[in-house]
């Protein structure tokens, strides 16, 4: 089965320039088509960034990796790791002030429980071969949530803030005011979860499918792990959504206000007189 996966993608020089080129493919497609958020900001830029960031930072976890599976403290050490970089991810994509750190609230609330639960019924054991991966997708999902929940709450909030002062007017309190305006824009961030959850075998095969297959595992045993994954995500990203939300209708996970940087003011021009 190690033959078979090595013929099915070899680590050689070809798959080298094939990566680069198709990296800056993408970067060609977002600089020539603009694909910039907004104009301080290059989409082609980060897309070689991260791409640059990811073969270093494979590179690095597989090594780390193989000292982190040894050993209870080295395990613990690394989650602790990809649970702080999700956090500050995910904080930093919602909001640019001090807020960002109360993201870890929704991604420790989806995935603690689930891992916890995982450890206490021996489905998973201690060991960083086994915990290392699922708790890291669970940890992925809820970060990618967090961030679109946050994100499309706070922007609804922004835009509609008028609906918001008038069903205060009408007696709302201010948190379920702002939860009536943010729920349908943050609950749409279950949306990729829920597709992917629905077509799963028609559409695409999933990447913990695939990896069982190619371990050696029977179809019955790989279809069964990739439908874990999926129910416990989805079970994680409900959570993160519902805390978040939450977070964000009581006003504790918000952004600087617009107004506060001054800009420069420009001389006025006199009119010629008549």
């Amino acid at each position: 089965m190690t033959s078979s996966a090595a013929s099915l993608v070899p680590v050689n020089i070809t798959l080298g320039v094939l990566l680069a080129a198709l990296l800056l493919a993408a970067a060609v497609v977002a600089g020539r088509f603009h694909l910039d958020p907004y104009p301080y900001k290059s989409r082609a830029r980060e897309i070689l960034v991260a791409g640059l960031r990811a073969a270093a930072q494979l590179a690095v976890v597989s090594v780390v990796i193989a000292w982190a599976v040894k050993s209870v403290a080295g395990l613990l050490a690394f989650l602790a790791v990809m649970f702080s970089v999700a956090v500050r991810t995910a904080g930093r994509r919602i909001t640019s002030d001090h807020t960002w750190w109360l993201t870890a609230a929704p991604i420790a609330a989806g995935v603690v429980p689930v891992v916890a639960a995982l450890l206490l019924t021996g489905l998973v054991p201690l060991r960083g071969i086994a915990l290392i991966p699922i708790t890291g997708i669970l940890i992925g999902g809820a970060l990618t949530v967090t961030v679109l929940a946050g994100r499309r709450a706070l922007d609804e909030l922004t835009q509609r803030h008028g609906e918001v002062e008038a069903a205060m007017a009408l007696g709302f309190l201010d948190r379920d005011a702002r939860m009536e305006i943010a729920r349908p824009a943050a609950s749409e961030a279950l949306l990729p979860g829920l597709d992917q959850t629905r077509t799963v075998g028609l559409v695409t095969l999933p990447g913990a499918f695939v990896g069982m297959l190619m371990a050696g595992a029977s179809p019955v045993m790989a279809g069964a792990v990739q439908l874990f994954v999926l129910i416990a995500l989805m079970a994680v990203q409900s959570v993160a959504v519902a805390v978040t939300l939450e977070l964000v209708a009581r006003h504790r996970l918000h952004r600087p206000p617009t107004g506060s940087p001054r800009r420069a003011r420009r001389p006025m021009k006199r009119l010629p007189r008549r």
